[in-house]
């Protein structure tokens, strides 16, 4: 019979294996056994730590599957404070806050004075670790303090929960949790198929995401990290690109520069080339950005340089502008979502757009219509806000025909035909029919009366049942999603 020492030896034995295996597949591309012998070597330490609860890990192999449920996520305060970053849309305001920094900081010709990175558009996330374990997961909230959701967190795949030694006796690092693309239109396509409403963008999914209950279905999602700045600043290195190349043989998902994820810059012009390169390239990507940041790469100079009371003075973040194409308008619809707003949303001939087919646009309200003069069959403009969700912007008046049907916003609601109402002061017409439905259009099902259409004695018509599906996040149940990269715990 074995030994309590000769048991928590083996448990240990098999989660540190596990944690080189994970080391080896997602970080170095290198994996040395089958997913098969991967799977028998986990399903050998679940077996143990049922056995033997009394020795558990918060930090095993195993919770990458979840399955804890966390029924409030306390707010706790940053060590460090989250800053945000000062950003803009121009080149000459880019230009100039380089030339700024060059001018308090001088610099050496064909050094990496800089550094240039992706901005990803995700969930900011700080991650604490002592002794190379994770510890805690705190969002940014206002900067100052945040949620703390470390039992969520534990189940992103690339996420380390035990380091790859040498690291420091305790150490933050902070990045983004995105959702890739593939991820959130599988998790939208099984949502409409359960007739559930569909998440607005991936940034939206993975922030109510991280913040569900059930850490087993924070799982079942794709989430994946990007983490990126490493403190206290010094701890690894001297240099932010320094401490990047370190954080990533710990077993950090870090950006990489044979991706061109992250490039060191001497000069106004290499940090030039590396925008203007991911302007053109974003859209390959498999999950969204929004920009790139700038930052000085020596920390001593950026302690100098030091802050402003809302964000650092050595970095900034550059945006990119929204892409706009040209296509028909087709019709106009229009959803009832699940607090009885009337949203009217374009149909379009579809349009490559920011590295997808769109559809449909939105056209948010009566007042956006009347602006826009929109007719049918207009040629009009559509771009991304921020990216993700496609808007009409304009329209080619050139292009109108003289048989062109001007676009009326609708009276009455619909799905049950009662008169829409507009509040004073308010931009959305509503229908005031919703406090009569039953509690399931409550829970984001839509606008739903008991009673068929012909018998309905209050006009409020059984709609069908996605009619009223606004792009909503109300009801929050995944899909089964998997992906080869993300396949292991």
């Amino acid at each position: 019979m074995e030994t309590n020492e000769e048991i928590k030896a083996q448990l240990e034995r098999l989660r540190t294996e596990l944690h080189q295996h994970n080391h080896r597949y997602y970080q170095l591309n290198e994996p040395t056994i089958s997913d098969f012998e991967f799977d028998q070597l986990l399903a050998q330490l679940a077996a143990l730590e049922a056995k033997y609860p009394q020795w558990s890990d918060p930090n095993s192999p195993t919770v990458r599957v979840g399955g804890g449920l966390t029924k409030n996520f306390p707010t706790v305060q940053h060590e460090y404070h989250m800053l945000s970053l000062s950003n803009t849309y121009s080149l000459e305001e880019l230009r100039a806050w380089i030339a700024r920094v060059e001018k308090e900081e001088p610099m050496e010709a064909g050094q990496p004075n800089f550094v240039c990175e992706l901005k990803y558009d995700g969930v900011a996330i700080g991650i604490r670790y002592e002794q190379g374990r994770l510890v805690q997961a705190v969002t940014r909230g206002d900067g100052t303090q945040g949620d703390e959701i470390t039992q969520n967190v534990r189940t992103i795949r690339s996420v380390p929960l035990a380091l790859q030694p040498p690291f420091p006796e305790k150490m933050e690092i902070r990045g983004e949790i995105v959702l890739p693309r593939a991820a959130f239109d599988a998790l939208n396509e099984s949502r409409e198929q359960e007739g559930l409403p569909k998440f607005a963008n991936p940034r939206n999914c993975a922030s109510g995401t991280l913040k569900l209950q059930d850490s087993g279905e924070v799982a079942k999602r794709g989430l994946q990290s990007f983490l990126y700045y490493v403190l206290p600043e010094g701890v690894l290195a001297k240099t932010h690109a320094e401490s990047l190349l370190a954080a990533g043989r710990m077993g950090f998902n870090v950006p990489k520069q044979a991706e061109r994820f992250v490039a060191t810059c001497s000069d106004e012009s290499e940090i030039m080339d590396f925008i203007e390169y991911w302007d053109r390239a974003r859209h390959h990507l498999p999950f969204d950005i929004d920009g790139a940041v700038i930052k000085v790469n020596s920390y001593e100079r950026q302690d100098r340089l030091g802050f402003t009371a809302k964000s650092p003075r050595w970095a900034t973040a550059f945006k990119f502008k929204a892409e706009q194409v040209s296509t028909k308008l087709l019709r106009v619809v229009y959803q009832v979502g699940r607090t009885g707003a009337v949203t009217p949303v374009a149909e379009l001939e579809p349009v490559w757009l920011g590295g997808t087919t769109v559809k449909r646009a939105s056209l948010h309200n009566q007042d956006q219509i009347e602006l826009l003069n929109l007719y049918l069959q207009d040629e009009v403009f559509v771009e991304k806000g921020g990216e993700i969700i496609p808007k009409v912007v304009g329209v080619n008046l050139g292009a109108r025909s003289p048989q062109a049907e001007r676009v009326e916003f609708i009276d009455r609601c619909p799905e049950c035909d009662t008169a829409l109402v507009r509040k004073e002061g308010e931009a959305q017409h509503y229908c005031p029919n919703r406090e009569s439905y039953s509690p399931l259009f409550r829970a984001g099902v839509g606008l739903r009366c008991p009673c068929p259409m012909s018998h309905c004695p209050t006009g409020a018509a059984e709609p069908r049942r996605n009619a009223g599906m606004a792009h909503e996040s109300a009801v929050d149940r995944p899909a089964q999603t998997r992906f080869r990269s993300m396949t292991r715990p």
